[in-house]
């Protein structure tokens, strides 16, 4: 794979999680969050998103590991839990963040269970989501960006581990001979 065009800068990405957090802090003032970053792809977004919600929420972080890409450009469908929450989210207002939601198969399933474990709500945060791809129904109430069906990586987002550490997000595209 190889490194393509520019889809959305760090200056766009800056200016976006700004205005997801505002969003965030006027929607949890006063309460108490449980923000659960989904690793590894989403702890960039995650650490950017925090720092531009208010004090007077009370923000606490928890993380889960999940897979169901491995190797590959395309979803399994098969939801793997490698990491698990640290505490119980039971009467707690908790915010699922991730990177990107494609098929929804990966979310719906950590809604689900996230709703089994009895929390006060639950809501999802993903920077970004290719609504056209979607197998299942599942609410993203807060987006950063809807994008085409591109394989992207950047802004924590990868391929087979690499990328991750770009500002911006980048579409990959196979080299002559690969197979996405």
């Amino acid at each position: 794979m190889i490194l393509s065009e520019v889809l959305i800068d760090e200056k766009e990405i800056r200016k976006r999680v700004e205005e997801l957090g505002k969003g965030i802090s006027a929607d949890y003032a006063g309460k108490d969050l449980v923000v659960i970053g989904i690793l590894k792809g989403a702890v960039v977004f995650l650490s950017d998103l925090v720092r531009c919600i208010d004090r007077d929420v009370g923000v606490t972080l928890d993380f889960m590991a999940v897979s169901s890409y491995g190797d590959s450009t395309n979803t399994s469908g098969i939801v793997r839990i490698i990491k698990d929450l640290d505490c119980s989210i039971r009467g707690k207002h908790v915010l699922i963040v991730e990177d990107i939601v494609d098929t929804g198969l990966t979310l719906s399933y950590l809604v689900k269970m996230m709703l089994e474990r009895e929390p006060e709500s639950v809501r999802v945060c993903a920077l970004l989501d290719k609504v056209e791809r979607r197998k299942v129904e599942v609410a993203v109430q807060y987006t950063g960006f809807v994008i085409p069906d591109y394989f992207v990586v950047g802004y924590g987002l990868d391929y087979s581990g690499r990328w991750r550490n770009l500002p911006s997000v980048h579409v990959v595209v196979p080299e002559r001979g690969d197979e996405a």
